[in-house]
């Protein structure tokens, strides 16, 4: 009898160029579950940052000296794994599973496959309502939480937001959710723009069309920004943001970007105007509110106000398409941005 192999897909060259594999299931361990994949979502900035190498480029982080080890060779292009997060259902639970049962959709965190072997405690169980849109978003919600939190957002503040990716278009909404106005969203791609507006963005500006930063200080009664937040991982939309926020103000800088070229000037507005530059990295421990924060508690936080209705990723989950197109789809997020917010997949 022919064993069934399921299949994952892997990128295999830095264009990227992809290819559709098979690949062998583990066994069931102590406390983990096999889920059927039904739908997942790529991870558009850190995934393209992996495949294009400029993560090995950095080197390698010393957690004991608090920095990269640039390497002078960062050696073959190796396969990898795409996908970030994924909806499934458990078909098998191995020894010493007690929350979870075969039938029951949940959440974790996976590449593009059509099965997994997971831990139990890595997954969220899927409310019957939630729609796995919004729960596939669950990262970035996270890290856009953190980032509004770390720019110390309050009831009232001005906040600029440019990338209306995944990430900006969720913290436009936690800024929202926090009480800030107006909510200024920037982008150059009209889906991502009107993405924004359908999340109640109070002013929405293309950057391509005139002097953005000019444009928020005449929103904001000529002070500026009291936070922006930078998540597209552009020189041009961070110099922006720092020309944008009052004086005093916070610059969150969250974008997990390539190296920038030249062209940052801090001897102009930043020199005059002092913003505060903060960078947000919510997976990264301790958080800036140790002890009483943590990633797992923000996990939850987003994780209420998604079933709750409060935060949705229904209008960021686009284009979504069969396993098969993603060896055509993907690498389209590389090379027509403008096609796609955040790539879903049905399987």
């Amino acid at each position: 009898m022919m064993q069934f192999m399921p299949k994952e897909i892997l990128a295999i060259s830095a264009e990227p160029k992809m290819e559709i594999r098979e690949y062998q299931e583990p066994a069931l361990g102590k406390g983990q579950v096999r889920v059927k994949s039904e739908f997942g979502a790529a991870k558009h900035g850190t995934e393209l940052s992996i495949i294009k190498g400029h993560h090995t480029k950095r080197g390698d982080y010393d957690k004991e000296l608090g920095a990269f080890k640039p390497k002078d060779d960062p050696g073959p292009f190796h396969p990898c794994q795409v996908g970030n997060m994924f909806v499934g259902t458990v078909t098998e639970v191995g020894p010493g599973v007690a929350g979870l049962s075969a039938g029951d959709r949940v959440l974790a965190y996976g590449p593009f496959r059509e099965t997994h072997t997971v831990s139990e405690h890595q997954c969220w169980k899927m409310p019957e309502r939630l729609s796995w849109k919004t729960a596939v978003c669950l990262d970035p919600a996270d890290f856009a939480m953190a980032a509004v939190r770390d720019g110390k957002v309050r009831i009232g503040d001005a906040v600029v937001v440019f990338g209306m990716g995944a990430l900006g278009l969720m913290v436009v909404q936690i800024a929202k959710l926090s009480g800030a106005f107006p909510v200024i969203a920037v982008d150059p791609l009209p889906n991502r723009r009107k993405a924004a507006e359908r999340y109640g963005a109070d002013l929405i500006l293309d950057p391509t069309a005139g002097d953005v930063a000019l444009e928020i200080r005449k929103a904001t009664g000529h002070r500026g920004a009291d936070v922006a937040i930078e998540y597209s991982g552009s020189l041009n939309a961070l110099q922006a943001a720092i020309r944008s926020v009052a004086f005093g103000g916070n610059l969150v800088a969250g974008a997990f970007s390539p190296p920038y070229g030249p062209g940052l000037d801090f001897g102009a507005e930043a020199h005059h105007n002092r913003p505060n530059i903060i960078f947000s990295r919510a997976c990264s421990e301790p958080n800036r509110e140790h002890p009483r924060w943590d990633e797992q508690r923000i996990y939850a936080a987003c994780w209420k106000l998604m079933t709750e209705g409060k935060l949705t990723g229904e209008s960021i989950v686009e284009p979504v398409v069969a396993f098969e197109e993603l060896i055509t789809a993907y690498p389209k997020i590389a090379t027509d941005p403008g096609s796609n917010i955040k790539l879903g997949v049905k399987f």
